[in-house]
Formats: structure tokens, sequence, C-alpha cells
């Protein structure tokens, strides 16, 4: 069976690509929440899937050693590099405020999470990817526009690393996709948005499922 991690898999997107993904790989289910992660591997019990659990921060260095290893270790073999995919849907959604007002520990966590965690991982993941997995992240370009300067600034930075990778493992792999969502009823989306008329949002599971033909492809 087919390998995929899923960095943010306790809830909203990242959860429901799980979900969509598990009659077909198994999945590596990063997350914070344990209890949700927990829910996310009854629901994949349920349709005969398999899930690897890690309750990890991924700002935490050496636990994303630690994970990358045990991957390694386990999947890596037959000339197999150990991933066959990863998803990368983890962010921190800092509040939104003028850029005057940013508060400084939040725009601190706000760059260690989006950047610079995510930087790290891409280089512990790159080599389970090898030259034929593939690596999945999500643009939202809010940079730029009024009082989203903490996430839309640090989000922005997250893409253009990708957007880097993905210009120099175009011949060589692995490849590097950069996927738009449709607007979703998120704790993300009701966080920058409260009050808003959720009715005409598209669920996640719809999007997971528009998503996942070209995540496949």
């Amino acid at each position: 069976m087919k390998t995929a991690l899923i960095t943010g898999a306790s809830r909203g997107l990242g959860a429901a690509l799980a979900d969509a993904l598990a009659p077909t790989h198994h999945i590596i289910a990063l997350g914070r929440t344990t209890g949700a992660l927990e829910d996310l591997d009854d629901r994949i019990k349920a349709v005969q899937g398999e899930a690897t659990l890690a309750p990890m921060d991924i700002t935490v260095d050496a636990a994303m050693q630690q994970l990358c290893r045990s991957i390694h270790d386990r999947w890596a073999k037959d000339g197999h590099s150990g991933l066959d995919l990863w998803v990368h849907t983890a962010i921190h959604v800092a509040p939104l405020s003028p850029a005057s007002h940013i508060d400084a520990k939040d725009f601190a966590k706000s760059v260690n999470i989006n950047i610079t965690a995510t930087s790290r991982l891409i280089s512990y993941v790159a080599p389970l990817l090898g030259q034929t997995g593939k690596a999945v992240f999500f643009d939202d370009p809010r940079a730029g526009e009024a009082f989203f300067g903490s996430y839309g600034a640090t989000k922005g930075a997250q893409i253009a690393l990708a957007k880097s990778w993905a210009l120099e493992t175009a011949k060589t792999g692995p490849r590097v996709q950069i996927v738009t969502p449709h607007p979703m009823p998120t704790a993300t989306r009701a966080r920058f948005f409260p009050g808003e008329d959720r009715a005409p949002l598209r669920s996640i599971h719809d999007e997971a499922a528009r998503l996942l033909p070209d995540i496949l492809s």
C-alpha cells in the first residue's frame, strides 16, 4: 500500500484528505490534538484502512527527526524511499490586526510554524519522497490584504518556499504541487470572518473530493 504523510491531519481539510486517501494509502497522520487523531483513526479503520498516528508538534525539531527516521525505517525498502505523498496543511492562524499592531509573540509563532517548520520539514521529507513522490501545499492568497499582515506574510513565505522547491525538482523529482482550495467552513475561516453565512461554503469533504484527482495525478 502507498504511504501518505499528512501534516495537520487533526481537523479541517487535512482530516478530510486523510479520509479521502485512506482507501488507497497508509495514512501517517500528524497533528497536535490526540483526540481528533483518534477519531480519524476510527474513521479510517471503518473503511478497512490503515493509519499511524503521530501526535506531535511540527515545530519540535527532534520530534520531526524521529518521525521521518521512523518512516524511513518502516517503509524505505525494495527501491521505495518511504513516502509516496506528503500533504502539508498545518498552519498557524494569527489574529487579524493592523500591521502597526501585530503582536510580536504571535508573529514569532507564525514564522516558526508557517515558515521555519515548513522549511525544516522539506529538508527531512524530500529524501523520503525520492524521485517519484509528491508534496502538496495549499495556497491562500491573503498576502497584502488589510489586517492579514501576520498570516498573509508568513503563509506567502511558505508558498514561496514551495514554489522554489517545485522549480528545483521539476526535472529530478519529487513533484511539488500547489493548489488553491475553495472557501470552506473551517475554524481558520471562522476566525477571519466571524458571523459569515457559511451555507454557501463548500464542505471540507466535498473540497477534498474535488482536489483528490489532481493530487493523485
